[in-house]
């Protein structure tokens, strides 16, 4: 089978398509021939090895791990799939790649594709949807009435973010230039800060939840805008010890975590707030819950492009310019009838 692998670390050129062997299901797997691939910033980042002792990887390594498809073969153990579901799934972490014809996916990762989206549609949601989720639902349980910031709207967490933080109930800030504020207002979002005419800390007060998107020192301005109280779940870092405990990593590792959340920790103490890093896991149940509100359309996918699979690298390489509004999905079969497979 086609699929496209990262060889090395060392960075983008490092990426390129190989011929692979179909893979060997285990009892509790499922193989699903994937129709569309969804990619995340995380996918170029992982090439140039800053994710090394966090994300382990067995190199040569597929690529990506956000797919949609149909199930093609089903392991002994399996109960909740069936040859011929339509499947969508994360398989973050799990060491299996999405950006291949054929992926063998645990079935506690896998959920059944809500019938009203496509292919490329569900695919765009694993990654963003369980990252909201384990945010919002999991995370800070975040109440009906509460308030939250999500910078950078207009992107691929943002989009979702907002919608689930609405779904939930709150009041919901966003960040996004002048081209898209109307966008994410449509989304959801409460109050809008155009950054190129605005500071955000200058114009956001008491909020209990902050979802951290943005590198640099937009973290550590998003405490100003904090109530006593409150939380700030970061997704880009810096972990934090709990983290390393949660994975069971050494006493090296929780040292040297703890020594690079300590700045944020304390900041955040002095706010009387708290501060946690979130790294997304892939949970199908989780997945599913999400799929019912998408069948219902209390949420919906915001696709901004779409690439053949022959065009995977350039899709990677247009979202890495972090101008996409919403996701970049890779479609490797176009149905001759979408649905036909639902």
């Amino acid at each position: 089978m086609k699929a496209l692998i990262l060889r090395r670390y060392g960075g983008a050129k490092n990426v390129e398509f190989a011929d692979l062997p179909q893979p060997t299901i285990k009892p509790d797997e499922i193989l699903v021939q994937v129709y569309a691939a969804g990619l995340n910033p995380i996918d170029n980042m992982i090439p140039t090895g800053s994710f090394k002792p966090i994300v382990k990887l067995q190199l040569p390594a597929t690529m990506g791990s956000d797919l949609a498809g149909v199930v093609v073969e089903v392991g002994s153990r399996v109960t909740r799939f069936k040859v011929g579901d339509a499947v969508f799934a994360s398989t973050f972490d799990l060491g299996v790649g999405a950006l291949a014809e054929f992926a063998a996916v645990p079935e506690h990762a896998a959920a059944l594709k809500p019938e009203n989206l496509d292919f490329v549609q569900a695919a765009s949601i694993p990654m963003v949807g369980l990252t909201s989720w384990q945010a919002f639902v999991e995370r800070t349980k975040l109440q009906s009435g509460q308030k939250v910031f999500v910078p950078a709207g207009a992107g691929g967490i943002g989009t979702f973010a907002i919608q689930l933080a609405k779904l939930l109930g709150a009041k919901v800030a966003t960040t996004t230039s002048t081209a898209n504020v109307e966008f994410v207002r449509k989304l959801g979002a409460d109050e809008v800060i155009d950054y190129k005419k605005q500071q955000f800390e200058e114009q956001l007060r008491d909020y209990d939840v902050v979802l951290g998107t943005l590198r640099g020192g937009e973290l550590e301005k998003s405490l100003q805008v904090v109530r006593p109280g409150s939380q700030i779940v970061s997704l880009i870092g810096p972990p934090d010890a709990a983290f390393a405990q949660q994975r069971g990593m050494n006493f090296l590792m929780k040292f040297v975590f703890g020594l690079l959340s300590g700045k944020i920790i304390r900041k955040a103490k002095q706010r009387e707030a708290s501060y946690s890093f979130l790294f997304m896991r892939p949970d199908g149940q989780q997945l599913a819950k999400i799929g019912a509100h998408l069948a219902a359309s209390r949420l919906y996918p915001v696709v901004d492009r779409v690439f053949p699979f022959a065009q995977a690298k350039e899709g990677l390489a247009y979202l890495e310019q972090g101008r996409a509004k919403g996701k970049v999905v890779v479609q490797l079969v176009k149905p001759l009838l979408e649905g036909a497979c639902d």
